[in-house]
């Protein structure tokens, strides 16, 4: 059975992947405290560390096939309190990782960034310190990359994502939540443009991932499609009970995505405006 290290198994990318990737390999999870919740599994090992150091000595005795990062601190805009913390989870924590590749015996290592690192199109655009620190990583892995010649280095680079399980604070969820309790929702502009990827095809992308080679390198998966967010909203009051949404201006909202190559025989089909709807009302 292949065995996968997975961090960030707690959040919403990082959890969907262990509920689907548990069902068929072992996986070990990196958690910071003994009561985090994780899916429960035969399939699941938990590693709890204490700090850094702890970390270090207990991954270095694993023997793993492949390491899925998913672990990040996510900031919008940061504070000096925001620092440190930016700093150890994106950087620090992915760094002792890397440094234990080889004594793992990792093929593959894939790692999830931001279009935000790349902000409007442009290549190194930093939205936030946030983006800026996962371009630091990057740095790291490609360092590794020219120490560790045969391990093979994926950088995926996600789009907004959503899903049932979405408990973050993200336009989609926001309209769920207020569509059950009829409340509004105020949504910046009319003219709001976005590029929404549902989790199950970040799924589709590691299946494949595993189950085939790619060449290192860095591979886009976002949507084909760009929603009009006004469109969504009509998509909803056509047939259901009406949405309640205050729009804040008119202002066209459309960001361009920096052009990495896209993922060969990965394509989404969970994430039509049809399934963001069914997230909304259901």
């Amino acid at each position: 059975m292949k065995k996968i290290l997975l961090t960030g198994s707690t959040g919403f990318v990082g959890s969907a992947l262990l509920k689907s990737l548990s069902k068929k390999y072992k996986i070990y999870v990196i958690l910071r405290k003994k009561n985090q919740k994780v899916l429960k599994n035969k399939n699941i090992i938990k590693i709890v560390y204490i700090n850094l150091n702890d970390l270090n000595k207990k991954i270095s005795k694993l023997k793993i096939n492949t390491v899925i990062h998913c672990a990040t601190h996510y900031v919008k805009k940061h504070s000096f309190k925001d620092i440190k913390k930016l700093c150890d989870s994106n950087i620090l924590f992915g760094n002792i990782i890397l440094e234990n590749l080889k004594m793992m015996g990792v093929k593959k290592f894939i790692n999830f960034s931001t279009v935000w690192e790349n902000y409007d199109g442009k290549k190194g655009n930093y939205y936030n310190l946030y983006s800026a620190y996962k371009a630091c990583f990057r740095n790291l892995i490609n360092y590794y990359k020219k120490e560790l010649g045969k391990i093979n280095f994926l950088n995926l680079t996600l789009s907004d994502t959503f899903g049932l399980k979405d408990k973050r604070n993200k336009l989609i969820n926001i309209l769920r939540l207020n569509y059950k309790k009829n409340r509004v929702t105020k949504i910046v502009s009319r003219n709001l443009y976005m590029n929404l990827l549902n989790v199950t095809d970040v799924e589709n992308a590691i299946d494949l991932i595993l189950e085939r080679n790619y060449k290192s390198g860095t591979y886009i998966l976002e949507n084909n499609k760009i929603f009009k967010v006004i469109d969504l909203i009509n998509n909803i009051n056509k047939n259901r009970k009406k949405i309640k949404v205050k729009w804040l201006s008119n202002k066209i909202l459309k960001e361009k995505t920096y052009k990495f190559t896209v993922l060969k025989n990965w394509k989404p089909i969970n994430s039509n405006i049809e399934d963001i709807v069914k997230i909304i009302t259901n």
